[in-house]
Parts: C-alpha cells; sequence; structure tokens
C-alpha cells in the first residue's frame, strides 16, 4: 500500500499532508520538504549517474537529460543545497570535455531534440564562467545556424523528417536560442524564436477543438499527414505540454518591446483556453487530449504536469487569467493525488508516464488514435520528472 499525497494548503506548498486509507498525518517540522526537493532527491538516488536517467544503457546526450539537469539547477538556485550543482556538474564532467565536445553528440544529424540541453549549459557559464561550457553551447547554436528548414522558415524536426514541424521541437529549440539571444547579445534570434512559435500557431491550431496537432508536414507527403492540410490526426497531450511550456520560457526572454511578442502571449492565452475545455474531474488530462471517454485512453502525468506548469506560470507572470490559476492548482492538486506514489525509501515516484510517442521512423509511427494509447507508460520517465519538479517549484513560489 502506497501513501497519496496531499496539499495541506494551497498557500503551504512546502508542508505536505500524507494521506493513506487509515487516516491521515501532517509530517513534523523536521520531515517537511518541498515536492521540487523531494523529487530532485529521488531521482539523484535513483540514478546517481545523471547519463542513466533515461533508462540508458550507454551515455548519450538527450533532450531528457536537459530537462531534468535544467530542473536540478532551478532547485539549487531556490535552496543553494551543493548537492544539486553537484550532481549536473558531474554529469558534464562525464559528458563533455574541455574542448567543449559532447559525448554522443553529432551536429550533423541536425536533429533539434539535441539542443534542448544547452539552456542548462548557459545557467553553467553564466554561474563560474568556465571554457568548456561556452565552447559547447558555440556548437549547439551553430547547428541551429544551419539547421534546414521548411520554405516559411520552421525549422525541421530533425534532417531525416523533412519538412515537418513538432510541437516538442518548438520547446527543444526555441526556448535555448531566446536563452541564447538574451545571455549573449544576438537579438535577431528573438524574430525567428517568435516566428517558430507562429507558424504552428498558423498550421497546427484547430478552431474545432481549441487544441494543437502533434505534427505538421508542410509537404504534405508523410502518410500521418492529413492530404490537404498537412496536419497529424491527434492530439497528443505531451506534444501540446511541450509547446506549452515553449511559450511561457521563450516570454522569459522576448523584449517587452518585441513587435510579436503580444500575439505570441495571445496563443498562450489561445491554448490555455483550449486545455482547460478538456480538464479532467481530477485535474489532470489524458494521453489524447479530447477523447477521454474512449476505451484505452488513461490519464498521463508528463502532460498534466507540462500543463500545472504553464498555467501557473503564464497566471503568474500575468499572460493568464485568474481561471487559468485556477486551473492550473488543480491540476498540481490532480497531480499529487493520482500520480505522485511515495516509495519505501522515503522518496518519491511519478507514474503514469508515457514513455515516448513520435511520428513516421521505422517501425512507422501513424499517430493513429490506437497507436498512442499503446506506447510503453513507465514511473520515473525523465519525461514525467523534470516538468513535475518545474511545475512544483511554481507552485511553491505562489504566494
Amino acid at each position: 500500500m502506497f501513501k497519496t499525497i496531499l496539499p495541506l494548503s494551497i498557500f503551504l506548498p512546502a508542508i505536505l499532508f500524507a494521506c493513506n486509507e487509515r487516516g491521515s498525518q501532517v509530517k513534523t517540522d523536521q520531515e517537511i520538504v518541498s515536492y521540487s526537493s523531494w523529487m530532485a532527491d529521488s531521482e539523484i538516488k535513483r540514478n546517481p549517474e545523471g547519463w542513466t536517467l533515461d533508462f540508458n544503457e550507454k551515455p548519450k546526450w538527450e533532450y531528457t537529460h536537459g530537462l531534468v539537469m535544467m530542473s536540478m539547477f532551478q532547485v539549487w538556485e531556490v535552496t543553494k543545497e551543493d548537492k544539486y550543482l553537484d550532481y549536473i556538474l558531474h554529469f558534464t564532467d562525464f559528458m563533455i570535455n574541455e574542448e567543449g565536445e559532447i559525448k554522443t553528440y553529432k551536429k550533423s544529424d541536425y536533429n533539434i531534440d539535441r539542443v534542448n540541453g544547452g539552456k542548462f549549459l548557459i545557467d553553467l557559464y553564466q554561474l563560474n564562467g568556465e571554457g568548456k561550457f561556452k565552447l559547447a553551447l558555440l556548437e549547439l547554436r551553430d547547428q541551429m545556424r544551419e539547421h534546414p528548414r521548411n520554405s516559411e522558415g520552421g525549422f525541421w524536426h530533425k534532417k531525416v523528417y523533412p519538412h515537418q514541424m513538432w510541437l516538442d521541437g518548438i520547446y527543444m529549440g526555441s526556448p535555448f536560442l531566446a536563452k541564447y539571444a538574451a545571455a549573449f547579445d544576438e537579438p535577431a534570434l528573438f524574430d525567428d524564436v517568435a516566428n517558430q512559435i507562429l507558424l504552428m500557431d498558423k498550421y497546427g491550431y484547430s478552431e474545432e477543438t481549441g487544441l494543437y496537432h502533434h505534427a505538421w508536414d508542410k509537404s504534405k507527403s508523410q502518410k500521418w499527414a492529413d492530404p490537404e492540410t498537412g496536419l497529424s490526426t491527434n492530439y497528443w497531450g505531451r506534444s501540446i505540454g511541450w509547446f506549452s511550456m515553449a511559450i511561457v520560457d521563450v516570454l522569459d526572454y522576448l523584449p517587452g518591446e518585441h513587435p510579436k511578442r503580444n500575439e505570441v502571449i495571445q496563443v498562450a492565452q489561445k491554448l490555455a483556453d483550449g486545455i482547460i475545455k478538456y480538464q479532467d474531474i481530477t485535474g489532470t488530462w489524458y494521453q489524447v487530449v479530447d477523447q477521454g471517454d474512449r476505451e484505452g485512453n488513461y490519464l498521463e502525468s508528463s502532460a498534466t504536469s507540462m500543463f500545472a506548469y504553464f498555467l501557473l506560470k503564464g497566471a503568474q507572470k500575468g499572460y493568464l487569467n485568474a481561471k487559468s490559476k485556477e486551473a492550473g492548482l488543480k491540476a498540481y492538486h490532480g497531480i499529487l493525488k493520482e500520480f505522485i506514489r511515495e516509495n519505501a525509501d522515503g522518496g518519491i515516484s511519478i507514474t503514469q508516464v508515457c514513455g515516448v510517442a513520435g511520428l513516421g521512423g521505422n517501425p512507422y509511427r501513424d499517430g493513429s488514435y490506437e497507436y498512442y494509447i499503446n506506447e510503453v507508460i513507465r514511473d520515473n520517465d525523465p519525461k514525467g520528472v523534470g516538468p513535475f519538479i518545474l511545475a512544483s517549484l511554481i507552485y511553491e513560489s505562489l504566494d
């Protein structure tokens, strides 16, 4: 039997209220810990070597490592506890040599996922000025100078996926480029960043549902693509979650006077209105967002964590309204009740994470409803761990 963890109060987010079927109790002062730190500590214990956190048997520079290391850095910024920064530096010492070469990274693959880790490298470089971080960053930035694009300037998701833009890819590329532009005074990048978001809004948004399609093939040649629109068929929760996090993270850096800033904010507002329509009574969202009553669909934790982060951060920053904040609070409470498990070792796990989902490739992924609901479901997949830590940090920072 595991405990279901519930918040004692939205005004005291760092206090844990542990409830089981026999009753409830409040943890003592000595046991009080924030969920962000609790999950970060649990992840460090599960994966003391950071490169293993994506169920890897061999080292790999992957977007998931960037996601979790960025979340760890933000926990360190709040707590100033050295164990979080040490964890990140131990990972980078293993993965990046003194010449700035990143183990397993190959720029010529032009895979937009690979640049996501650049965000936490900017943080490290700004913190200690270590040269290898700058050299690695320059290599990731250089990839995006030459990265293939469609005729409207949209980045392909990968070189092997020509003409395709995915919602996932907006998160991988745009916040990194926006952060890089701000850190290294390259303001022309902001136009490119805004354009990526607005292109996906122009082609990927459904007026009928209020949701965004997972991907758009401008060439309309893929089997998963509608022959008239080039869009994939279904609304996969985590893809929309990636897009939502990308928007609020880009807005951290997009200058207030930028001519496209208000348009990006309007996309955030439209997106919030859309996802709130499909929020389950539990506060969470389904794997295929708009088909919660269909057999085989399930409540999924990574998308819900991403939406909680987006709604709470957007409301905190003033982009989204009180309704969005209320939905974000409901989502966060839903995560704790539905997905967070206290383990026998004193750590916590996040359950019901879709392990992976994509389009095309070999074997071919057709984007059907059956495809999305039948992908592997995992506990403690980094695509759930990272967003849960980020959502917890925002929740814990609320007044």
